[in-house]
């Protein structure tokens, strides 16, 4: 489907991640191990807040272009500096390429990303987007499933309550896929920052959800790892969640549990379950 990765820390230049890693998300997008499709070259997307406080305002650079041909990506990501940011690489499915249909999603302070997908989304799309509270649907831009559930969140609450807006805007698209037949109707990954902590969900209706790491603390890692340079240019609070892991160092990625959000603020991770109940 796709691959993305969320950062909060000490502020980096984006390419660190995106770029420089051993598996980094370019290189994911020509190859990707884990994912659904192998290559995701549908589209780039990168969006990064100033600073970590909550109400700061992200800026979002989108691209048709895929990740790995890109010039703009690696000349912007390496002139950035920024405390927290989102990156994506797009496989399409049934909606146009095009750069309103690139992750990450904005809407205020508030940042989205998505891998998977809402099943026979064309069946349900129009119920799905006459849900979404009107004075929000005008700032609804591409066609894709994912900014549609985006904005089926917000209209939930998302703002006041990241973990159950989202989880109420699963159970409606639950419930209109069901009323069409479709048993499993969401697939995913999800990603949502307010500027200062990152939500973090594995979940879909069958319980085989695409897969979701963490990073280690850095300070393990370095214990772990004296002879690895590069993890010397990160900050002790530098962390990193992401579609797969960006190295094949053993122990440095976490695998998040099947139904469960994954928090991440300055103070670390928490994990709690997310729409666990049968």
């Amino acid at each position: 489907m796709c691959r993305w990765l969320a950062y909060l820390g000490e502020p980096i230049q984006p390419s660190k991640l995106i770029v420089d890693t051993p598996n980094s998300l370019v290189a994911q997008s020509l190859n990707s191990p884990l994912g659904a499709q192998t290559v995701n070259g549908d589209g780039f997307g990168l969006a990064w807040y100033p600073d970590a406080t909550a109400e700061s305002t992200p800026a979002v650079f989108r691209s048709i272009e895929p990740a790995w041909h890109d010039e703009n990506v690696r000349e912007l990501s390496r002139a950035i500096e920024t405390p927290l940011f989102f990156a994506h690489v797009r496989a399409a499915t049934l909606p146009p390429v095009q750069k309103t249909n690139c992750h990450p999603f904005r809407y205020e302070s508030w940042l989205f990303m998505h891998n998977g997908v809402i099943r026979e989304f064309p069946r349900l799309h129009r119920q799905l987007a006459l849900a979404i509270a009107p004075e929000l649907f005008e700032s609804v831009r591409g066609t894709t499933d994912s900014e549609v559930l985006f904005f089926l969140a917000l209209t939930h609450g998302l703002r006041e309550d990241p973990v159950g807006g989202l989880a109420r805007a699963i159970r409606e698209v639950e419930q209109v896929g069901r009323a069409h037949g479709i048993p499993y109707p969401v697939q995913g990954t999800f990603a949502i920052s307010n500027g200062s902590t990152v939500w973090a969900f594995r979940y879909s209706s069958e319980r085989r959800s695409r897969t979701l790491f963490h990073s280690e603390d850095v300070t393990t890692l370095r214990m772990l790892y004296p002879e690895v340079e590069r993890l010397q240019g990160y900050g002790e609070q530098s962390r990193v969640i992401v579609s797969e892991p960006l190295s094949d160092l053993p122990d440095a990625f976490h695998e998040v549990p099947e139904s469960t959000v994954a928090i991440l603020d300055m103070n670390g991770y928490r994990h709690e379950p997310f729409l666990q109940e049968a």
